[in-house]
């Protein structure tokens, strides 16, 4: 179950996983303010008396962790049809509506707290936020840059346009930077950019080039101009992904082509990477995808996946992302098992999609461990992660 606590709230019974420390308490008490914010959590023997009228959770023996993130999904965009599909043949109204179904979704699955990378208006954000909707809380980042023919022009091969108004087109720095000054005004929190191609844009390739360090860098600086804005890089080829840390990128999302260079270059320069392996580890259906994207997906998957386990090996900055919207909507937690399966450790995966994804999010003074003085955005499981 889901627990979001906006006051006073106790937990008992439960294993504490905090978010941060290597080791697990194993019967331990959380117990948050009126204000909902954490005043104890800790073995129990130490926890101070409940409080009288408080509202008493009992864990059941289960795991108390904090509320997980997912730094790269598309909230907006149906799992189970073709992009073709969405934009051709579903009526806006139904598409927004499902668009709401889906924020409940993943708020079901365990997750607080979503970057949303393309594709979400912000009065969604301002919706949730508000109460109007259920969801996690969310940062948007509206629209996706890339230049004409690359990863987010929807222009088909035969030359029909799908329309997706998300998608924004910059083929040199001065509308680069027109273009972030557009999606900041749109009300972005992050600003999402193309510097490679993709497994699933009919007119390039992973190992492409999308904007080019010039452009990359002027978008970085735009971006920070206002209020020390964040940008997050598609970026899946090695030139692309070399690009978009040279040119001072928050995070790389995907990174399928990383190399140690790569690697290199992360620590360096204090740069995340989002694998998101869950497409990586979805198996790809000839039946349902063009022979283009399925020959691409073929090609990429086990290279991806040696590539992103080296990554882990060598412990770059990681953050939890599922690309959902590609990958499945509402089965985001299957992102750690992923992890695990290239190398990562469980407590080290927790951590991945709890205190370093708030760490990237730039919320890891409020939220992301169960710790004293942060909010009580938790999350109760059965069994022990």
């Amino acid at each position: 179950m889901e627990i979001e606590s906006q006051s006073a709230l106790r937990v008992h019974n439960v294993r504490l996983v905090d978010g941060v420390s290597a080791t697990a308490v194993a019967d331990a008490v959380l117990e948050a303010d009126d204000e909902g914010r954490i005043s104890y959590a800790g073995p129990a023997h130490e926890a101070p008396p409940a409080r009288p009228g408080i509202p008493t959770i009992d864990g059941r023996g289960g795991t108390l962790l904090p509320g997980f993130f997912d730094c790269h999904l598309h909230l907006g965009m149906a799992s189970d049809r073709s992009i073709v599909d969405e934009a051709l043949l579903t009526d806006p109204v139904l598409r927004l509506l499902q668009t709401t179904e889906r924020l409940r979704r993943t708020l079901d699955a365990g997750i607080t707290t979503a970057r949303d990378l393309g594709g979400l208006p912000a009065g969604f954000r301002t919706a949730v936020a508000t109460g109007l909707l259920t969801g996690p809380r969310l940062q948007v980042a509206v629209g996706i840059i890339s230049h004409t023919g690359g990863h987010a022009d929807t222009t088909l091969p035969g030359g029909a346009d799908l329309g997706f108004d998300f998608c924004e087109l910059a083929d040199d720095e001065h509308e680069a930077r027109k273009t972030v000054r557009k999606l900041l005004r749109a009300g972005a929190d992050v600003i999402k950019i193309c510097t490679t191609g993709g497994m699933n844009s009919a007119g390039d390739d992973p190992d492409d080039e999308d904007l080019r360090y010039a452009e990359i860098a002027a978008v970085v600086d735009e971006a920070h101009r206002h209020r020390g804005r964040g940008v997050a890089a598609h970026a899946q080829g090695r030139a692309g992904v070399l690009a978009a840390i040279r040119g001072g990128v928050r995070s790389v999302e995907h990174g399928f082509g990383i190399d140690a260079e790569g690697c290199a270059l992360l620590g360096e320069n204090g740069t995340f990477l989002v694998p998101t392996l869950s497409v990586v580890f979805r198996r790809p259906d000839p039946d349902r995808m063009p022979h283009w994207a399925y020959e691409k997906k073929v090609r990429w998957n086990e290279r991806s996946k040696e590539n992103i386990a080296a990554a882990i090996e060598a412990k770059v900055a990681i953050a939890a992302g599922t690309d959902a919207g590609i990958a499945e909507h509402g089965r985001n937690l299957t992102e750690l098992q992923h992890l695990v399966a290239l190398g990562m450790s469980p407590m080290a995966a927790i951590r991945a999609a709890t205190s370093e994804s708030a760490r990237l999010l730039g919320v890891a003074d409020r939220l992301g461990s169960l710790r004293t003085g942060l909010l009580a955005d938790v999350v109760v499981c059965a069994g022990d992660p």
